[in-house]
């Protein structure tokens, strides 16, 4: 779902998604993930205290100002929406984070430790350009951790289903890989996460229909009713292994 105007979607679901997380899992993030996860995710990464850390579409930074406030990390986050970035920045306060609006890719110039890619891998369809670009920008032995929504392309009926579709851009699994090793980049690390995203997918769908007239109030019925039908295909997705949700650190060679 695009979110361009970010404010009244984070007021309007900020309710919803506290309450359809298992207690404490919820940290501000926009996704399936749980805070167990992303602490998972960092920890395999190798993320701690003066690690660098490049988050790219990272929206409102949930996970990576839980990052930042636990491990101690130098944080870059970027996102394509100016209202995203002035949003994390505020919620950020007195942690030393820093946010920059940009276009991805090309990815900025720079050298770190760490890129980060939640739940976004999705978004690009030429996934070859990205991961050359995240590996220009990694130091030699630097981590790149992500999440991947696996699975085949979307056939022409699904992406008449599916609301913003032109964001919605599946790989499988085996051809990620190849891409990776292409770009440098030997995957160390891989778990399905599949089954758990499952379980987000539904209790966010649940909540939101629980919550659907107040939500409407904030981000207008049309809006509800896209994040609606995401979540219902997201969740059947998950469900029958359509699409399969994995967690993956790969380090350049």
């Amino acid at each position: 779902m695009r979110q361009d105007q970010r404010a009244p979607f984070l007021a309007g679901l900020q309710r919803a998604r506290e309450t359809a997380y298992p207690a404490g899992e919820y940290v501000g993030q926009e996704s399936f993930l749980r805070a167990t996860e992303i602490r998972r995710l960092a920890a395999r990464a190798g993320i701690g205290p003066g690690v660098s850390v490049l988050d790219l579409c990272c929206g409102t930074a949930g996970p990576g100002r839980l990052l930042v406030a636990e491990l101690g990390c130098r944080y870059l986050g970027l996102d394509s929406s100016a209202s995203a970035v002035e949003l994390a920045r505020r919620l950020a306060g007195d942690l030393p984070c820093r946010f920059e609006q940009a276009e991805l890719p090309p990815v900025p110039d720079g050298r770190f430790d760490v890129v980060l890619l939640l739940e976004t891998m999705l978004a690009f369809p030429d996934k070859r350009a990205l991961l050359a670009d995240v590996a220009g920008v990694l130091a030699p032995g630097g981590r790149f951790a992500l999440t991947l929504e696996e699975g085949r392309p979307l056939t022409p009926g699904e992406r008449r289903q599916m609301p913003d579709a032109d964001t919605v851009w599946l790989v499988e699994l085996a051809e990620l890989t190849e891409l990776l090793g292409e770009a440098g980049l030997t995957v160390t690390w891989s778990e399905e996460w599949s089954a758990a995203h499952h379980a987000t997918a539904t209790a966010l769908l649940h909540r939101y229909r629980a919550d659907a007239r107040g939500i409407a109030g904030q981000i207008g019925p049309l809006a509800l009713t896209e994040l609606i039908a995401a979540h219902e295909l997201w969740a059947d997705w998950l469900g029958s292994g359509r699409v399969r949700k994995f967690a993956l650190v790969a380090v350049k060679r």
